[in-house]
């Protein structure tokens, strides 16, 4: 059975879209939206004051000890441009 040009490319559409349809739904049924990454944390922690200067020194003792930035700022819930400001 010989397949014409046509034929052949609509099987490739047809084997594409399975394709996507079962990596989507493969994703559905292990709860992973693939967007965990790109969750914010959910309520924001507004420091001001004392507070606020103690946690500035706390960060800077913590990165002349070596702590990784991406690991205080996942920790902390802030950004790593906030870490690399101060």
């Amino acid at each position: 059975m010989e397949l014409s040009r046509n034929e052949t490319a609509q099987l490739n559409r047809v084997i594409a879209a399975l394709q996507k349809f079962v990596v989507k739904h493969s994703k559905a049924a292990t709860g992973s939206t693939g967007k965990q990454n790109a969750r914010k944390p959910e309520h924001r922690i507004r420091r001001s004051g004392k507070e606020l200067a103690a946690f500035r020194k706390m960060l800077v003792a913590e990165r002349k000890k070596g702590v990784p930035v991406a690991t205080l700022a996942k920790r902390h819930g802030i950004s790593t441009t906030y870490i690399y400001q101060l």
